[in-house]
């Protein structure tokens, strides 16, 4: 571009970098438009390094830059990037980041170089790390950041990569630096606490420069040695952490919390900790020497007296995950069989036991107990000014990594594991001394109670043999959830969540219903904490494995009156999503016992579902709520249809953003609607208008679509099909070439459906895809689970609609210039030489009522495979007949002559409105509708009378005498 292009770019940024659309949205297009013309990107480069130009046009430039090298720099790009150009690139990123004033224009600049580097570095850019060291040595403090900023850039992109040359190329980068970087943080850091002990004002300065040395080393260290414990350098560098970290730590402590370095400081301090983590995890064997010093330095500092002013939060955690990975790590643990232990393994082990001894476990337990676990005066206030902000914290799924609590928690859980024969004795004493239940307890009693029995419940599974959880609740801790003091309710919700984690673990069937009536209680309590509290616990009772609806029952009602009524109270979403949790898996446990209390839920949903507008997770809770009501409703689900379909229209439509979060429970709630349907309306069929798009999409929810099409086969075949069949046909034939051996089967199952739900019109509406079925049998399909899906579809077709099976016939025959009858022959040929290919019995009866529905026959081609089509009858009968005991007579076990209601049990599930209409249809299916012997005895003796008795015989010459003799057995008394 010459200059006038310079100015029209210049001109588009300006646009481009507007707050208003109408000014934006041309500039945008208009740039879009040179992505990919000659010199456009050096021009960007050259107005990005243009210090008199606004900033925010600066910064758009290097964006539209980054964008370009991310699209165009590969070669293998389509419109890549020119090499002449690509040159004058490299070069001018490195010349004018080094004194880029701006630190936002600067670090994209940075991260620009790091994305060529990865594509460009050794081979086409091998100046690049040189000049960047050289510029780390200068004087000039600005270049020095600039080069020590690109340089981290440049090391943590390279340290991605994950290619075994790539790998190596890294090593061989970090084997060359290393040492240097080293120094380069000895000396940043070291000139650091000078200037921070004289008070000089360098000392910003000096701790950003180690900040940056430091994230290069943490890369190079953990990443740039395959065996890092054979480089005393970064043995060197990895044994003198401690100590550096106690020297900043201490300087922390000194400089108070208002300096203007802290938190740049605290930023240091976490690295040096992450460096020891990410070492850890990558190279456990060089971690040996340092498991000793790491766990004394930690331990000191986190529980004990010499860590009071000097740790920090978010460093405490550091220091108890870190504990935590050296406790839990699998290649630090002894194997039960000792052959299996390595002398890693074994070395590690015994400095673990040298150091976690009794007196050392005792005061990490009770300091995690009664310092970590105790409520701090921030989250009582949070409770009273935000309590469903306290209940999602208190729940946060991997908060365990950032948070103090969680961590603590987790922590303790892991060495309790461990050391569970030495710590539980601890913490029994610690339950026996705590005082009786009592409303005039001080809140620090109240507090220290709520610590111990957050262990306990923690404990859970380890303590299984140790306490009577039973007993304790009948004594004690329902006496806790009977005291109404206000001061009490950290204990009442404490109480009620504990009893929740030993639920699974030890509860005995008969206090089920005692505890129904706590939680009834606890339901209705003034704390909404509490309240909260009580239905997760709720929720895990229902869940559990010795949940029993007969102890349950007769408390429903209230409990399902008072959840909804919790429902309606609570206001964030994060909690409205817990107890509809709650609410859903009581509706699944009792099923349609539900039915007379769920009209004020069913009321409530449309509000909510309007409320949650802007809340999709909300919105996914609210559809899996709605598929356990529709299956607790059953046929009186149709009452909730005004809500309902609009909620699956919505959710399934792919055109609509929510899709994507909405789509999977969506087509789950349609097809339990459909399942639970009586009749079709025309408001349900119409949703079927989003199946094609979701037929096209693909994906992991092709089986539920399925599904979904079967459900509105067995639901209004006629309807359906009239309204949808090309569509589906069109569809069908799309996904049959696209999708997997499992797809395939799929939707070759579905077509199959059609067909036994309308024999007659099916195979005519879904004609276009039987021939390529027909043609893979004839050429030996080999695939044996698609070859029996042809076969049965195939089989469905020539024993149910004889006409259409003749036209197909004629139709392949032509289209592969074959006689008729050859066809045929080849047919039957392959059918019966890959009758091993089906396994399903019904598959098999189908056969060997499809094969024997050619008979009688005077065709020749017929007759000349008589002897293979009675060798499968026979087949057949083996897997259908069994026999009568008493009068030795044979009957076929698959013939169904009426329906009978099923019987069902307390703990089975009634059957659905569609599982009524599959038995109703199996009724009229060949398979269950006729009697395989019968049928062959029948078609045998028609063609005995079509040839004559000794035309008859003849043909049953060429079958085996034993496949004869069996016959003979299974139409005994015809």
């Amino acid at each position: 571009m010459d200059l006038q292009g310079a100015s029209a770019v210049l001109e588009a940024l300006t646009r481009a970098a507007s707050q208003e659309s109408a000014v934006l949205k041309p500039a945008e297009e208009q740039l879009k438009s040179w992505e990919t013309q000659s010199g456009f990107y050096p021009m960007l480069l050259a107005l990005c390094a243009e210090r008199g130009l606004p900033l925010n046009v600066r910064w758009l430039a290097a964006l539209y830059l980054k964008h370009g090298v991310d699209r165009y720099w590969r070669i293998t790009a389509p419109h890549a990037l020119p090499e002449d150009e690509k040159v004058v690139l490299r070069a001018g990123l490195l010349a004018r980041i080094l004194d880029e004033p701006a630190p936002q224009i600067a670090t994209q600049m940075a991260v620009l170089i790091a994305k060529v580097a990865r594509l460009d570095c050794p081979r086409h850019w091998p100046e690049l790390v040189p000049a960047l060291l050289e510029a780390v040595r200068a004087e000039e403090a600005l270049r020095q950041h600039r080069a020590l900023l690109t340089f981290y850039h440049v090391t943590k992109t390279l340290a991605s990569k994950r290619l075994i040359a790539d790998k190596k190329l890294f090593r061989d980068l970090a084997g060359g630096v290393y040492e240097f970087v080293c120094s380069l943080w000895t000396h940043h850091a070291e000139a650091f606490l000078r200037q921070a002990e004289q008070g000089g004002d360098e000392a910003g300065s000096a701790i950003d420069r180690a900040l940056l040395s430091l994230k290069v080393l943490r890369k190079l260290t953990v990443q740039g040695f395959e065996e890092p414990q054979a480089c005393p350098v970064v043995m060197g560098f990895l044994q003198g952490l401690l100590p550096r970290m106690e020297q900043l730590l201490q300087c922390s402590r000194v400089m108070g919390s208002d300096h203007l370095c802290r938190e740049r400081l605290h930023k240091v301090i976490l690295l040096l900790s992450k460096v020891l983590l990410d070492f850890l995890e990558q190279h456990p064997g060089p971690f040996l020497p340092l498991i000793r010093p790491c766990l004394e330095f930690t331990v000191r500092l986190v529980f004990t007296p010499a860590g009071e002013g000097i740790a920090f939060e978010r460093f405490t955690v550091h220091c108890m995950n870190l504990i935590k990975m050296i406790v839990k790590h699998d290649g630090y643990r002894l194997s039960k069989d000792p052959a299996q232990n390595s002398a890693q393994s074994l070395e590690a082990y015994n400095i673990k036991e040298a150091f976690f001894t009794y007196p050392t476990l005792l005061e990490i337990c009770r300091r995690l107990v009664t310092h970590y676990f105790l409520l701090t005066s921030e989250e009582l206030t949070m409770w009273e000014e935000d309590p469903e902000g306290f209940t999602v914290e208190e729940t946060g799924g991997d908060s365990w990594k950032y948070s103090l609590r969680p961590c603590a928690e987790v922590l303790f859980i892991d060495i309790f594991h461990e050391y569970s024969v030495l710590l539980t004795p601890v913490l029994l004493d610690m339950v026996h001394s705590l005082p009786s239940p009592s409303s005039q307890q001080d809140l620090s009693t109240i507090l220290i109670k709520d610590t111990v029995y957050n262990a306990v419940g923690l404990a859970a599974y380890e303590l299984f043999d140790s306490l009577d959880f039973d007993q304790w609740f009948e004594k004690q801790l329902l006496a806790e959830l009977q005291v109404d003091h206000p001061s009490y309710k950290p204990l009442r919700r404490r109480v009620i969540w504990l009893i929740g984690q030993w639920i699974p673990v030890k509860f005995k069937s008969d206090l089920r219903p005692v505890l129904y009536d706590a939680i009834l209680r606890l339901l209705q309590d003034e704390d909404l904490v509490v309240r909260i509290e009580t239905a997760t616990t709720l929720k895990l009772t229902v869940d559990d494995f010795e949940f029993r609806t007969d102890q349950f029952l007769p408390y429903l009602e209230s409990m399902f009156g008072l959840l909804f009524q919790l429902l309606q109270q609570i206001t964030e979403c994060d909690t409205k999503m817990q107890v509809l949790h709650v609410l859903s898996c009581v509706i699944e446990r009792v099923n349609m016992q539900i039915r007379p209390y769920v009209d004020c839920l069913v009321q409530y949903l449309p509000l909510l579902w309007k409320q949650s507008e802007e809340h999709n997770m909300l919105k996914c809770a609210i559809l899996t709520t709605l598929i356990h009501l529709v299956k607790g409703l059953g046929e009186d689900s149709k009452n909730l249809y005004p809500f309902l379909l609009p909620v699956i229209q919505l959710s399934t439509d792919v055109s609509q953003p929510p899709h994507v979060y909405l789509l999977e429970d969506g087509l789950e709630l349609w097809l339990v609607t459909l399942e639970n349907s009586q009749c079709i309306t025309p408001e349900l069929l119409r949703i079927f208008q989003n199946m094609p798009a979701l037929m096209d999409l693909g994906s992991e929810n092709l089986k539920t679509c399925f599904q979904i099409i079967n459900a509105y086969i067995y639901l209004a075949s006629p309807e359906f099909l009239q309204t949808y069949a090309t569509t589906l046909c069109q569809s069908f034939c799309g996904v049959l070439k696209d999708v997997t051996i499992e797809g395939q089967v799929h939707v070759l199952k579905v077509v199959e459906n059609i067909i036994k739900v309308n024999p007659t019109a099916g195979p005519q509406m879904f004609q276009p895809i039987f021939p390529s079925v027909l043609r893979g049998i004839i050429d030996g399909e080999r695939y044996p689970v698609v070859m029996s899906t042809y076969l049965g579809l195939i089989g469905r077709v020539l024993l149910q609609n004889i006409s259409f099976f003749s036209l197909l016939l004629n139709q392949v025959a032509q289209e592969l210039n074959q006689e008729l009858d050859q066809l045929l022959g080849n047919l039957i040929e392959m059918w019966v030489d890959r009758m091993d290919n089906i396994t399903q019995p019904e598959r098999r009866k189908l056969s060997a009522l499809a094969l024997l529905s050619l008979l009688p026959s005077a065709n020749v081609i017929i007759q000349d495979k008589f002897c293979g089509i009675i060798n499968v009858c026979v087949e057949g009968l083996h897997d259908v007949m069994t026999e009568d005991p008493e009068t030795l007579t044979f009957k076929d076990c698959m013939f169904i002559s009426h329906y009978e209601e099923p019987q069902i049990t307390e703990d089975e599930e009634p059957p659905t409105e569609q599982d009524k209409r599959k038995k109703i249809l199996a009724l009229k299916d060949p398979v269950h509708a006729v009697s395989l012997h019968q049928f062959a005895y029948e078609k045998l003796k028609e063609q005995q009378e079509l040839l004559g008795e000794e035309g008859f015989q003849g043909i049953m010459e060429t079958v085996d005498t034993e496949i004869v003799t069996q016959l003979q057995q299974f139409l005994q008394g015809f």
